[in-house]
């Protein structure tokens, strides 16, 4: 992992391209709420929050929800701070049974799909009746797993991403907008 500090991550934040305004990803969030609640209200559903990176999507989206559900979480990672992804490791996993439960992962972006593939295997192993993933932001490219998201916010080009959850190098996951770090850094 290449880390870097606060004035680095504000050179990176100062050049980026804006690819997606706080507005456009609230919008985003208001049709992936009604989505969700037109398949899942009468569910029942366990939804995880797929942490780091699920964790702002997952507050933005849950309090957009108006119906019963339980919340957890899972945390599988491969980036570790980096920006190559590495092996996938385990962190955390919910502490409530997924047993004949109807799950719904929230998590930031669905790039390669590798940890989010992993992640729905896991729950499906662990017995859920039915895995549905929703996902901040979609990459424009091929998967080698084939994996899409149920629900989707928002659709970026195959650029380094940061901003609502997204990360770079550990910093600006709270960035308010959708951003591309700059082809020269």
């Amino acid at each position: 992992m290449t880390l870097i500090d606060k004035q680095a991550a504000e050179a990176v934040y100062a050049k980026a391209d804006l690819l997606h305004s706080r507005q456009a990803v609230d919008a985003a969030l208001d049709r992936m709420a009604d989505a969700i609640s037109a398949q899942l209200s009468d569910a029942n559903p366990l939804v995880l929050c797929v942490m780091i990176g699920g964790l702002i999507p997952a507050g933005a989206l849950l309090t957009r929800l108006d119906f019963p559900m339980q919340i957890d979480y899972i945390h599988a990672t491969r980036y570790r701070g980096g920006t190559q992804g590495g092996t996938l490791r385990w962190v955390a996993k919910p502490a409530c049974s997924m047993k004949d439960r109807i799950v719904l992962l929230i998590d930031d972006i669905l790039d390669e799909g590798i940890t989010l593939g992993a992640i729905v295997d896991e729950c499906n192993a662990d017995g859920a009746r039915a895995v549905y993933t929703a996902v901040l932001v979609e990459k424009l490219h091929d998967r080698k797993n084939g994996l899409k998201a149920t629900f989707k916010g928002l659709d970026v080009e195959d650029r380094y991403v940061f901003g609502y959850g997204m990360d770079y190098k550990g910093y600006l996951r709270n960035a308010p907008g959708i951003y591309a770090v700059a082809d020269d850094n």
